[in-house]
């Protein structure tokens, strides 16, 4: 990520503003190297009924409430946002995976 000053350190809304744009450019190339893997298993997986894995979906939810909590932020909202994360990941396996079958 690049160069900001750290969010105690912040002293004008410009440093904080700086920095909330930075942590989103670095969530987005994340987020595309995520969306890298949905593609990957769309090759992978063997038919269209593997696609959806609830316990899968369930089991990285739980991870990620664990680790909003270990790291000392909200718990239920990261919850919230994982499961958003996960659907658009299963949406767009299923858009791959019926492109690169066609």
């Amino acid at each position: 990520m690049e160069e900001t000053i750290d969010p105690p350190a912040c002293e004008t809304m410009a440093e904080v503003r700086a920095g909330v744009d930075a942590v989103d450019r670095a969530l987005i190339a994340l987020l595309a190297r995520r969306f890298g893997y949905m593609e990957a298993a769309a090759r992978i997986k063997p038919d269209r009924a593997h696609v959806r894995d609830e316990a899968r979906k369930a089991a990285v939810i739980a991870n990620a409430r664990a680790a909003a909590r270990a790291a000392g932020i909200p718990e239920e909202p990261i919850g919230a946002l994982w499961d958003q994360l996960v659907e658009a990941s299963i949406a767009y396996e299923f858009e791959v995976f019926d492109r690169v079958r066609v």
